[in-house]
C-alpha cells in the first residue's frame, strides 16, 4: 500500500483545524479571517500538541495560488464602470487616507529605528483597509442600507487599486535595492502604459471571445475558460515584469464588464474560498508569539495609530468630498482595520529579503487587534458624531453640514468646455496610448524577432518589414486620434475669440504629437533625421484622415469596443425590453426644429447638397413645406426658396450650433418655435394628412440584404428605401446619427425615418409587416 503524500496530510490538518476555528469564530460573531489565522497558528511550529505542517513549500505554492484567486475575485467585483460610479468622494477619501497613513507609518517606522525599507513597507501596509472585514462587519450589524455604505465601498475599491500599484512600486524599489526617483518614475510610467494598453486590448478581445463561445458556455466550460484567462494573464504579467497578482486582478476586472460576470463569480467562489483559506492559514503559520511579546509595545502603538489615523483621515476625506459629517465618520469607522492586503505586502517584502523578519508577525498582530475593534467602532460611530457636533465650533459644522446633492448647474460655456475636453482627452489618450503601444511592440518585440527569424536578410529589409507593420496599424489609429468632437467644438468656436485661440492651440498640440508618433518607428529603427520624417509624415497623415476606407474600419473597431465596454450596463438597461421600449433612447436624443427661409434668402435656389449642412452641422433636413406641399425626406437636389418652412433634425447641441451659424440672413426659427424631441414631433402629427406624416421603424439587417457589409454612405438606404438612417443598435449599443463611413453588419438594428413611400417600399421588400 502506497504511502499517503505529505501534502494531502497537511491539507487535511489545515482544513480540519480551519473548520473548527471557523465554527468558533462564527459563534463569537468574528470575521472568518481570524479563524483562518488562528488555524495557521495552531498547525504551525509553535504548537506541539497538534500535527505540524511538514511540506511547507507545497503549502506556500497553494498560498500563492490563493493570492491569485483572491485578486481574481477582487477584480470580478471591480469594473471600469464601477470606478466611474465611485466618483470624486471615493477617490478623494481613499487618496487622503492613503497619503496620510503612508506618511504617518513611514515616519513612525523611522522613529522606531526600523530603517528606511521597513518604514516604507510599514506606511503602505497601514494605509490598506480590508474589504472583506469591512463588508462582513457592515452586514453583521445590518447597516448595508445606510447612507455611508456606498462611500465606504467606493473608498475600498480605490484603496485596492492603490494597493496594486503600491505592490508593483515596492517590488521595483526592492529589486533595485535603492529608491531612484527617475528609475521609479520610468517603471511607473511604463506600468501605466502597459496597464492602459492591456485594458484597452482586453476590453476589445475578451468580451468578444466570450460572445463567440456563449452558445457552448455551460458551467464547466465557463469555469475553465475564466480560470484559463486568469492564470494566462497572471503568467503574462510576470513575463513583462509586473506581478501575477496584478495580472489576476486585471483578468477579473475585464470579465467583470461582461454579462457572464455574476455566473463566473458564483462558479469561482468555491475555488477562491478554498485557496484563499490556505493563504490566510499560511499567514497564521508565520505568527511568532515570542516575536509578538518582544514587540508588544510597537504592536499596541501601531494599532492605536491605525485606528485613530484612519478615523481622522477617512473622515476628513469624506467631508472634503462633500459628505455629511455623520456619513463620513461612519464610513471611516468601518475601515479602521489593517487589511489582508497588508499580509501580501509583508510577505512580498520578506520574500524579497528587504524587510526584517519581525515586520510580518507585527502587522498580523496589528491586523488581528484592529479587526476585533472594527465592529465596536461601528457601533460607537453615532455617539462619536454626537460628541463632535457638540464640541466642534458651529462655524465648522455649518461648513461641513451639507451633502453631495448639488444641483449640478454650471454656466453653459463652462459646461461646453468640460464636455469638449472630456471627449477630446478621451479620444486623444485612447488612440495615443494604443499608438505608443504599437510602436513599443514593434521596436521591442517584432523587430528583434524578425532579426532572429531572418538572419540572412539585411537589417534594412527587416527594418522595412517592422516599420511597415507598425505603420499599417498607425494608419488606423492616428486619424482616429485626430478626430474632433464637432458637437461642442462648433459651439465653442462661435462663442468668442478666446475660445478660438484655445481650440487652435489644442489642435496644433494634437497635430504635433501625431506627427511625432508618426516619425518614431522610422527614427527608432533607422535613426533617420526626424525633420525629414516629419515633412513626409504631415501629408501622409492628411491622406489617412481623408480616407473613407480607413475611417470605416476605425469606426467599426470603435463600435465593437464601446459595445464590449458597456456590455453589462447595456444588457441591464435594454436586454429585457421590447423594441418599442428600446426605441425611446433614439427618439428622446434627437430634436426637431421648424425654421423658415426669409425673403430675400441668401441661399435662394441652391440645392441642399451644396449647403453641406449634414457634414458641417450634423443636422438633417427631414421635411420642406412649400405652401401646401410637403416634401418628406428631400434628396440633395432639392433647392430652397424664400418662404419655405424647413424642418431640421439633430441633437440639441447640433441644432443650437446650426442656428448660430445661420446668422441674420439665413434660416430663422418660426414664431414661437422651440426644439422638441423626435418622439414629441411624431406624436404631434395627428392634425396633418397621413400621407404627409413622417414615421420611424426598426429594421434588423441580415446577410442577404444588399446593405450588408456596406458603409452607410454607400448602402443606398435613402434611394432604395426612401428613408433616412437616423440611428442604429449594434449588440444593444445605441449609435445616434451614425457616421456615414460606418460599415453596416448583420444583426444591426437600423432605425429609419420616412413617410408613406418608405412604408410601402419596406412592405414590398418584406422588411415590414403590412398595417
Amino acid at each position: 500500500m502506497s504511502e499517503l503524500p505529505v501534502l494531502i496530510s497537511d491539507l487535511t490538518s489545515i482544513l480540519v483545524i480551519a473548520g473548527i476555528t471557523m465554527v468558533i469564530c462564527k459563534k463569537l460573531n468574528l470575521p472568518a479571517v481570524l479563524g483562518y489565522i488562528l488555524a495557521g497558528f495552531l498547525v504551525g511550529p509553535v504548537v506541539d500538541f497538534i500535527p505540524t505542517i511538514s511540506d511547507v513549500a507545497g503549502i506556500e505554492v497553494w498560498s500563492d495560488i490563493g493570492v491569485i484567486f483572491l485578486m481574481f475575485g477582487l477584480g470580478l467585483e471591480f469594473s471600469i464602470h464601477k470606478l466611474g460610479e465611485v466618483g470624486v468622494a471615493g477617490c478623494l477619501s481613499a487618496g487622503i487616507q492613503a497619503v496620510g497613513m503612508g506618511v504617518v507609518g513611514f515616519f513612525l517606522g523611522l522613529l522606531l529605528d526600523w530603517g528606511t525599507m521597513n518604514s516604507v513597507f510599514l506606511g503602505v501596509m497601514l494605509a490598506m483597509s480590508s474589504t472583506m472585514i469591512t463588508l462582513k462587519s457592515i452586514e453583521d450589524l445590518g447597516l448595508k442600507q445606510e447612507k455611508f455604505f456606498p462611500l465606504a465601498m467606493g473608498t475600498l475599491v480605490i484603496e485596492d487599486i492603490i494597493a496594486i500599484f503600491a505592490m508593483v512600486i515596492l517590488s521595483t524599489i526592492a529589486v533595485s535595492s535603492s529608491i531612484s526617483g527617475w528609475v521609479l518614475a520610468q517603471r511607473l510610467g511604463f506600468l501605466l502604459l502597459y496597464l492602459a494598453i492591456w485594458l484597452i486590448v482586453g476590453i476589445y478581445l475578451i468580451p468578444t471571445l466570450m460572445k463567440r463561445l456563449s452558445g457552448m458556455m455551460n458551467e464547466e466550460m465557463t469555469l475553465i475558460v475564466s480560470l484559463a484567462l486568469c492564470f494566462l494573464m497572471a503568467v503574462l504579467a510576470e513575463k513583462i515584469g509586473l506581478s501575477t497578482e496584478l495580472g489576476a486582478f486585471l483578468a477579473g476586472s475585464l470579465l467583470a464588464g461582461t454579462v457572464h460576470a455574476e455566473k463566473i463569480e458564483h462558479l469561482v467562489a468555491p475555488c477562491k474560498n478554498l485557496f484563499g483559506a490556505v493563504f490566510f492559514v499560511s499567514v497564521g503559520f508565520m505568527v511568532q508569539p515570542a516575536m509578538i511579546l518582544k514587540y508588544i509595545g510597537p504592536i499596541l502603538l501601531l494599532s492605536v495609530v491605525a485606528i485613530v489615523g484612519k478615523l481622522l483621515f477617512l473622515t476628513v476625506g469624506g467631508v472634503a468630498a462633500g459628505k455629511e459629517l455623520k456619513v463620513s465618520l461612519q464610513a471611516a469607522a468601518s475601515q479602521t482595520q489593517v487589511g489582508e492586503f497588508s499580509f501580501i505586502l509583508a510577505g512580498l517584502g520578506q520574500s524579497l529579503s528587504v524587510t526584517g523578519a519581525f515586520l510580518y508577525p507585527i502587522i498580523v498582530a496589528v491586523s488581528v487587534i484592529t479587526t476585533f475593534t472594527t465592529p465596536i467602532l461601528l457601533r460607537l460611530a453615532d455617539p462619536m458624531n454626537a460628541w463632535l457636533e457638540k464640541h466642534l465650533p458651529q462655524k465648522w459644522l455649518d461648513k461641513i453640514s451639507h451633502d453631495d446633492s448639488g444641483d449640478g448647474s454650471a454656466p453653459e460655456k463652462q459646461r461646453d468646455w468640460t464636455l469638449f475636453l472630456k471627449r477630446y482627452l478621451r479620444t486623444f489618450l485612447l488612440y495615443g496610448i494604443l499608438s505608443v503601444g504599437v510602436i513599443l511592440l514593434g521596436v521591442r518585440l517584432l523587430h528583434p524577432m524578425l532579426l532572429e527569424l531572418l538572419p540572412d536578410k539585411s537589417a534594412a529589409i527587416t527594418g522595412w518589414l517592422s516599420c511597415g507593420a507598425m505603420y499599417v496599424v498607425l494608419a488606423l489609429l492616428i486619424p482616429a486620434m485626430l478626430h474632433t468632437p464637432k458637437r461642442y467644438f462648433t459651439a465653442l468656436w462661435l462663442g468668442s475669440i478666446y475660445n478660438r485661440v484655445m481650440l487652435i492651440f489644442l489642435l496644433i498640440v494634437r497635430i504635433l504629437i501625431a506627427v511625432l508618433i508618426a516619425t518614431l518607428p522610422a527614427f527608432l529603427i533607422f535613426q533617420t533625421n526626424p525633420l525629414w520624417l516629419a515633412l513626409i509624415a504631415v501629408p501622409m497623415i492628411y491622406l489617412c484622415t481623408r480616407s473613407r476606407a480607413l475611417a470605416s474600419r476605425c469606426l467599426e473597431v470603435e463600435a465593437r469596443f464601446l459595445a464590449n465596454y458597456n456590455e453589462r450596463q447595456l444588457t441591464r438597461r435594454f436586454g429585457n425590453q421590447n423594441e418599442g421600449e428600446i426605441h425611446h433612447w433614439l427618439t428622446e436624443q434627437l430634436y426637431v426644429l421648424t425654421m423658415e427661409c426669409p425673403s430675400p434668402y441668401a441661399q435662394e435656389g441652391k440645392p441642399l447638397h451644396t449647403l453641406d449642412w449634414g457634414n458641417q452641422d450634423r443636422i438633417k433636413v427631414i421635411k420642406i413645406i412649400r405652401g401646401h406641399t410637403h416634401l418628406n425626406i428631400p434628396d440633395g437636389s432639392v433647392a430652397l426658396h424664400s418662404g419655405d418652412r424647413v424642418i431640421i433634425m439633430g441633437n440639441d447641441k447640433a441644432i443650437d450650433n446650426f442656428c448660430l451659424r445661420q446668422g441674420a440672413d439665413g434660416l430663422q426659427p418660426t414664431a414661437d418655435a422651440q426644439p422638441c424631441t423626435l418622439k414629441d414631433y411624431i406624436e404631434s402629427q395627428q392634425d396633418i394628412p397621413e400621407a404627409n406624416q413622417l414615421l420611424c421603424c426598426g429594421i434588423t439587417l441580415s446577410k442577404s440584404m444588399p446593405q450588408h457589409d456596406k458603409t452607410i454612405r454607400g448602402s443606398g438606404i435613402k434611394e432604395d428605401w426612401c428613408a433616412f438612417l437616423i440611428g442604429l443598435e449594434r449588440e444593444l449599443l445605441p449609435i445616434v446619427d451614425p457616421n456615414p463611413n460606418l460599415t453596416l453588419r448583420s444583426g444591426d438594428l437600423l432605425w429609419v425615418m420616412g413617410s408613406q413611400p418608405m412604408a410601402r417600399r419596406l412592405v414590398k421588400l418584406g422588411l415590414l409587416d403590412e398595417g
